[in-house]
Order: C-alpha cells, then structure tokens, then sequence
C-alpha cells in the first residue's frame, strides 16, 4: 500500500515522502481502515509519538496523520461493534502509524460509526478540532448555558467548533484573532470579537472560561480575564501561572467514541460545520504540511475513492 512516511527528526516537513509499506496488522481488538479522507496536524512531526512507541522505542519510518475517515476492512480478534464494510471515522493513536495510508490499523474504540450522508472530508476534519473543542469547554471548562467564554482562535479549526459548540450551549462568546478573521467568527455565533493585533486582549472583560489555542503571550495575558471560580484552558502549552482565585488546565485530546458521535449528528443537523479548507490527493501531502499553507481551514488529505478496491490491491 502507498503512504506518506517520515524517518529523520531534523528534516521536519522536508523527510516526508510517499513510501509503499507493508499492509498493516490488525492486532486484538483493532480493526484496518481502507482510508477515504485524512487529517493532520503540522506540530506532530515534533511530538515524540510520532518517533518512538509507547515504550520509547524507535519506530521509525512512522506514518503521520491520525484523523481519519473511511470505511472497514478487517477486523481484529476480539473486536466487537464495528463490522466489516461500515463507514467509520475517529482518531489513530499517537504513537502508531498514522492515517496518511491507504490502510491503518486503528483501536475499534477510537473509531465511530459515519452516517452515509456526511462526506468523507467533513468527517476527517471533525475529530481533533471537534473533541478538541468539546473537552476544552465542557469536560474541562465545565462551561455552562448563561456564562462568558474567550475563545482564542476563534476562526481556526478548533476555535471555529468551540465557537459554535459555546453558542449553541447558551453561553456568551467573545472570540479573538487576526483581523481578517472577524467576519468568520461573527457568523460562526461569536458575540464579540477582539482583533488581537490592534485591539487590547485586557478590553475582552472577565470571563468564566477563557480557552486557550496559542499559547506564548496571549496564554499569559489571559490569566487576568478569568473571573474568580473560572477556568483558563489551554491545549498550547502548559501556563507558566494559573488565575488567582481560579482554575488552569493544560490537557491533550483524548479519543471517544460517544462524544464523535454527538458531534456528527450536529454537523448532519446543520448545527455545526467543520472549518474544511484545501482538500489534496495523498500524493501532495508533503507539500501540505509545509508552513503557510491551508490557514483557512483544515487541509485534508483525499487518499481513496468511495469505490470499493478491487480484489489483490492492497
């Protein structure tokens, strides 16, 4: 099978090239996705998953990417829930080969059923920025209807669902960003927008979840917004301080399969749309990850029709 893999640390996006691997093994309670639409992430090729294992051993050439979107083609032993054939997206693990594959073995748990009406792509871009937002606000935010929320980023691809999400929940939005971005985040459901290269952070007011998808200076700078008994979240970095009277949390996205699908039926109900942008072939995805590209919207990586692969072409 054909896919993008990496091997040398130090080349970044220059050591991705797209290799023929060996079809992957499906190891208890996994099953092999046929790969139709991928997601990535242009940090990963710095996170230590993405070149050793859960023990710390080099498992280089890797395969990046752990969005994915696609449809069953095996099933491990023990595997129970998914079936053969079904449509299914989620999130591969971080430190195994990734969804930049014409196939990838994934944990049956990562994965959750796809309706047939939501394309590919949409669902490729829905599991980090849609779990990313979810946990931030709710699972850690602990936001609720009739409360403030500063969304940084608020045009990106997790700002723009964690706007959306925040809204639909009854909470005010005040979203911030570049200045080409107010009109996005407006429409989105941000109730008020902050330029953040002309406009002060500090003028946004107190919050009761300040969430947090830069990190550096504006992560310090949001201390101060959040209210006593807030919370300031972020997935940037961990802050170097916390609010006075209040809560900080740094936290990495965590698959789950019931939220996925909470998220999907609100994008098949016209509740939430994903930030989609460029969508390429697999053969152009080096290119993809290279920095400046795809800032509107996330890239994602077209691998596989919807026709079935022909017998012997794995």
């Amino acid at each position: 099978m054909q896919a993008i893999t990496v091997h040398d640390r130090e080349a970044g996006a220059d050591g991705l090239a797209l290799t023929e691997l060996p079809y992957p093994h499906a190891a208890e309670n996994d099953v092999v996705v046929r790969v139709h639409a991928a997601g990535f992430t242009r940090g990963e090729l710095d996170w230590p998953g993405t070149w050793t294992d859960r023990a710390g051993r080099d498992r280089t050439p890797s395969v990046p990417g752990h969005e994915l979107s696609g449809v069953v083609a095996e099933l491990g032993y023990g595997t129970t829930g998914l079936t053969v054939g079904q449509r299914v997206f989620g999130l591969a693990d971080w430190t195994r080969d990734g969804s930049l594959a014409e196939y990838t073995a994934v944990e049956a748990r990562n994965l959750a059923p796809l309706p047939a009406d939501v394309d590919h792509t949409v669902a490729a871009a829905l599991p980090v920025s849609g779990l990313t937002a979810w946990q931030g606000l709710f699972d850690h935010g602990r936001l609720t209807a009739g409360q403030t929320v500063v969304i940084h980023g608020a045009a990106g691809s997790v700002g723009s669902v964690a706007v959306q999400l925040a809204r639909e929940a009854g909470a005010r939005v005040i979203g911030t960003g570049r200045s080409a971005d107010r009109d996005t985040a407006l429409a989105l459901g941000a109730d008020v927008f902050l330029d953040l290269e002309s406009e002060r952070l500090e003028d946004a007011g107190e919050a009761d979840v300040v969430f947090d998808v830069i990190g550096g200076e504006i992560l310090r700078r949001s201390v101060a917004l959040v209210r006593a008994g807030g919370t300031l979240v972020t997935v940037a970095e961990p802050p170097e301080a916390g609010p006075e009277n209040g809560r900080a949390v740094f936290f990495v996205v965590e698959p789950d399969r019931g939220r996925l699908t909470d998220l999907v039926r609100r994008v098949r109900d016209g509740r939430l749309r994903p930030a989609v942008g460029e969508v390429r072939p697999l053969a152009e995805a080096p290119a993809a990850f290279a920095p400046g590209r795809g800032r509107h919207g996330r890239t994602i990586i077209r691998v596989a029709s919807d026709t079935p692969a022909a017998a012997g072409t794995r």
